[in-house]
């Protein structure tokens, strides 16, 4: 069902506590932790308590939600001293979404480029 944890998602298991990550910020209802393969100084992944498989959904299901996840995004950002930063949400595994949790990626701390993620 739309919004409960799902038992084979990798990040509701973040959520949980079942399985370790590197947190940086927590809310009620948002948790932010570093990717484990980063793909830039700063790369930290803030996802939705709920689940949700992609952003999109989140967004039409749960707005307030969705907006908590980008203003955290950004509280991420300003955290760790980075002024200039990139959010991508990827939506559908041809476009590299490989967890079906949505989630933004915080990129920053280094100059940007198109094959960043």
């Amino acid at each position: 069902m739309a919004g409960e944890p799902q038992p084979d998602c990798l990040f509701c298991k973040i959520v949980a506590g079942e399985i370790p990550a590197t947190v940086v910020r927590k809310t009620e209802r948002v948790l932010a932790f570093r990717d484990i393969a980063p793909k830039a100084p700063l790369h930290v992944l803030v996802i939705p308590h709920v689940h949700y498989p992609n952003a999109a959904e989140l967004a039409a299901a749960e707005p307030e939600i969705a907006g908590e996840l980008l203003a955290e995004a950004g509280a991420v950002a300003r955290d760790e001293g980075v002024e200039d930063y990139r959010l991508i949400f990827n939506t559908g595994a041809g476009a590299g979404q490989t967890i079906f949790h949505a989630h933004v990626h915080v990129l920053g701390g280094k100059p940007m480029t198109e094959s960043m993620v």
